[in-house]
């Protein structure tokens, strides 16, 4: 009958917690979310789970069966080191992006070096992490020896060659990507859920009139952008932006005199 769940109607008692917690810790009961990472950042704080007291409650068993549940999980973490946890993750499978490393990179053919302090500053700090060294945290002190770094950059006006040679010797993989391709640009319009054209569309929505873009459209948007990309400068995804936005301009200003339930429509020739 229990398994069945028949007796989920019948009242037992049960010693749950004590409502309390830090007063100092906002709390947001209706985000499960933000419950759960202040419940950890307790946990990390006070080297364990808080200790509570226990009071008796009367309640139905479909809802004992998920405080009893809560209670023996806080149970089996009362041995758990979550912060000693935590460092040994960072430690064996922990992985740093670095990006737009070349911005604090200069070019050898490059005469004037007076805007270059800090950015070999910024080598000089960043060259003992990647080689491999001892970090002291609030949490501990956590070790880089075995953390992956993997650093990205454009190289516009400088070659990887220009970074100093101990930064190029502890990355010794170099993969270098090609261009965004039409095809590219326009799978970027189309397939991720809050694309560009989506974000119009919504954005003319406000005015009550419904914009629709044509495939052809959107495949012309996506063709002038990559040949932008090859004449003018390359800046990738970014360019779609640009081109969006000069369409948009004149668009925008017709939608808010556009009577409510008007449909905009957008085609190649635009």
């Amino acid at each position: 009958m229990f398994p069945n769940g028949m007796l989920d109607d019948h009242e037992v008692e049960v010693d749950v917690p004590e409502p309390g917690g830090d007063k100092n810790v906002i709390m947001d009961n209706n985000n499960s979310n933000i419950a759960a990472m202040s419940d950890l950042l307790t946990r990390m704080t006070t080297h364990g789970p808080k200790k509570q007291g226990t009071e008796r409650k009367k309640m139905p068993i479909s809802e004992a069966k998920e405080v009893i549940l809560e209670v023996e999980l806080e149970r089996l973490l009362d041995n758990v080191d979550l912060k000693k946890e935590a460092i040994i993750a960072v430690e064996e499978t922990g992985v740093v992006f670095i990006d737009v490393i070349d911005k604090f990179c200069s070019s050898k053919d490059i005469m004037s070096r007076s805007a270059d302090a800090s950015a070999e500053g910024v080598q000089r700090d960043l060259l003992p992490l990647i080689e491999g060294t001892t970090i002291n945290t609030k949490y501990g002190n956590v070790n880089t020896d075995y953390i992956l770094f993997v650093a990205s950059g454009a190289f516009h006006a400088i070659k990887p060659s220009d970074m100093p040679p101990e930064l190029q010797g502890r990355r010794p993989i170099r993969v270098e990507l090609s261009g965004l391709s039409e095809g590219d640009l326009y799978k970027i319009l189309t397939e991720p859920v809050a694309n560009l054209i989506r974000q119009q569309v919504e954005l003319i929505g406000t005015e009550g009139v419904t914009l629709e873009f044509d495939d052809d459209a959107i495949r012309e948007i996506a063709r002038v952008a990559a040949l932008l990309n090859k004449t003018v400068e390359n800046i990738g995804a970014r360019r779609l932006h640009t081109v969006i936005e000069r369409i948009m301009e004149e668009l925008s200003f017709k939608a808010a005199e556009m009577e409510k339930g008007s449909i905009l429509s957008v085609d190649k020739n635009l």
